[in-house]
């Protein structure tokens, strides 16, 4: 028992990076947690195996990164609704899907704080949603060497390591890795170089956004969107561009006097992936309690909301240490 003690208070202080890279690994946050768990597991198992040839967190960061791999043998990649085809009109009317494995967020307060391992690794570009959508293009191994040598710096002899590889083919995964990233990634997120959090500037936005919802000010709404503003709402696979558009499908589940009336909105600022984000809570006609509706997260440019991502998955919110209802 006190051997057992000692390890997990060793691996402990690794939990919320290795957190951060399963999550970067899969896509999924409920998985990069249950990951994690398997990665101490094969760590206690193998402890005899570890000699000492590498740090405690590079052998941590070995087991991971292979349990992750293991994970995403024979899947398809995490998606949003922007990959699934063109966007829809205001009156779509497409039904949830449970089938499809969409990407999920990252609660900020779920990454290492700046006195804790890794942290100088969770930058913002390589948190932001547009990255993780980016790199679920890679090939899992692809993935990995990227992940290993772009995100967290290591050389190339210890990802080759890492994964049983030879520098050369480390080295040629890496490349072609590289260059499907450029064919995905937005072109002002190609520079890695962001802390991570939401700037004052943001959270200004973000103030004004929760005041306008609160009120269902559309008016309000409307000066802070951008002109070309995108909004997804998985597991609904429809998604959504342009300024009017955003607005017309928000009038039709606002307005108390049109069918699809929803209810009205309580919201609370989080942070996830680095950005801002909101968690929304509704109460619906002849409600008395605000519930937990989406975990929405923004990207803001140049004073206006240039995009929403509103998951509707109530599961999340535990992880953003928010109770089920107002």
């Amino acid at each position: 028992m006190g051997e057992e003690s000692a390890f997990a208070e060793l691996v402990e202080r690794h939990r919320r990076e290795l957190r951060v890279h399963c999550y970067r690994m899969l896509g999924s946050y409920d998985e990069a947690e249950d990951l994690v768990q398997e990665t101490f597991l094969r760590a206690w198992k193998g402890r005899d195996g570890f000699a000492g040839r590498s740090s405690l967190r590079a052998w941590l960061y070995r087991i991971a990164t292979n349990a992750c791999l293991d994970t995403l043998r024979g899947r398809g990649r995490r998606v949003l609704p922007q990959d699934l085809g063109p966007p829809s009109g205001p009156d779509a009317d497409l039904p949830p899907r449970a089938d499809i494995p969409w990407l999920q967020p990252f609660p900020d307060r779920a990454a290492p704080v700046e006195a804790e391992p890794d942290s100088v690794a969770v930058t913002r570009e390589t948190m932001e949603l547009a990255f993780l959508v980016a790199i679920q293009h890679l090939p899992p191994r692809q993935r990995a060497t990227l992940i290993l040598r772009d995100v967290l710096g290591w050389s190339a002899k210890e990802a080759a390591s890492a994964l049983d590889a030879s520098v050369a083919s480390t080295n040629s995964a890496l490349q072609r890795a590289r260059a499907t990233l450029r064919e995905h990634l937005p072109e002002h997120r190609l520079e890695w170089t962001h802390p991570l959090g939401p700037t004052e500037e943001e959270l200004a936005v973000v103030r004004r956004y929760v005041e306008a919802v609160e009120r269902a000010d559309l008016d309000a709404l409307a000066d802070l969107m951008a002109e070309d503003i995108r909004a997804v709402m998985p597991p609904w696979p429809m998604w959504f561009a342009g300024r009017d558009t955003v607005l017309a499908t928000l009038r039709a589940s606002w307005d108390p006097a049109l069918p699809y009336y929803i209810g009205r909105f309580r919201v609370v600022p989080v942070a996830a992936n680095g950005m801002p984000a909101v968690a929304s809570y509704v109460c619906a006609p002849g409600d008395d309690t605000y519930k937990a509706f989406a975990i929405g997260v923004l990207r803001v440019a140049d004073g206006r909301i240039a995009e929403i991502s509103a998951f509707h998955d109530t599961g999340l919110f535990a992880a953003f240490g928010l109770p089920d209802s107002l």
